[in-house]
């Protein structure tokens, strides 16, 4: 079977110890709401309001993972959006947003690993997937159907019909999950200091909350770079 993910040359030359990887899975399926994974989210909440509940923001931002992203979102003069997320559950007390069930098996997962993460609809997609880097000039259309000029340096990844996320302005609109979606395509972007390891077990976290909501769902594909 052909790599559904390829690193460019220059994602490697810009982004040196970074890494990226790829879940795909088949006979998924994405209701609005699942019994059992809501059950898994009020725990998620509790374990991680016990976790980290008792950290000052500066604390919780010292952690490996969200450092690693800071360092990243800095050289753009941004926040890390799951950091803030996380801060929004743990430490304020909020719950999980609710979304369709695969977007929540993938946001679960995204607030116990803190890695970013981008889901798509594995038939819409041209593969293969490549992590690249944004240059002057590029843009794409996000998931609410306006135009987004890309930041040149940004991470990128790009299908053979163009640009389906970023780092710094997340997913597009032409591959995002949808209702009827049987195919489900999960990317990782793990700037330098995150490492192959944790990408990986962030990725069979992600499966793992899937098979809660459509057992018959098998992993096709699971790479790391």
């Amino acid at each position: 079977m052909s790599a559904v993910l390829t690193p460019t040359d220059a994602w490697r030359a810009a982004w040196p110890g970074a890494a990226a990887g790829v879940l795909v899975m088949d006979k998924v399926a994405n209701p609005p709401s699942h019994p059992e994974l809501d059950r898994r989210k009020a725990a998620l909440e509790t374990a991680l309001r016990e976790r980290y509940g008792h950290m000052t923001r500066a604390e919780l931002l010292a952690l490996h993972s969200l450092q690693a992203y800071a360092d990243y979102y800095r050289r753009f003069k941004k926040v890390y959006h799951v950091q803030l997320q996380l801060e929004s559950v743990a430490l304020k007390g909020k719950a999980v947003p609710r979304v369709a069930a695969l977007v929540e098996a993938m946001f679960m997962a995204e607030l116990e690993s803190q890695l970013l993460t981008a889901g798509h609809d594995g038939a819409t997609l041209d593969l293969p997937i490549r992590v690249d880097v944004a240059g002057e000039g590029e843009s794409y259309v996000l998931l609410n159907g306006r135009p987004q000029p890309l930041t040149a340096g940004d991470m990128v990844m790009r299908d053979g019909a163009g640009v389906i996320s970023s780092v710094l302005h997340g997913p597009d609109g032409r591959s995002r999950i949808r209702p009827e979606t049987t195919r489900a395509v999960f990317a990782v972007y793990a700037p330098p200091g995150i490492g192959a390891e944790l990408v990986a077990a962030h990725l069979r976290a992600i499966a793992g909350n899937v098979v809660v909501v459509a057992p018959a769902a098998n992993i096709t594909s699971l790479e790391v770079y």
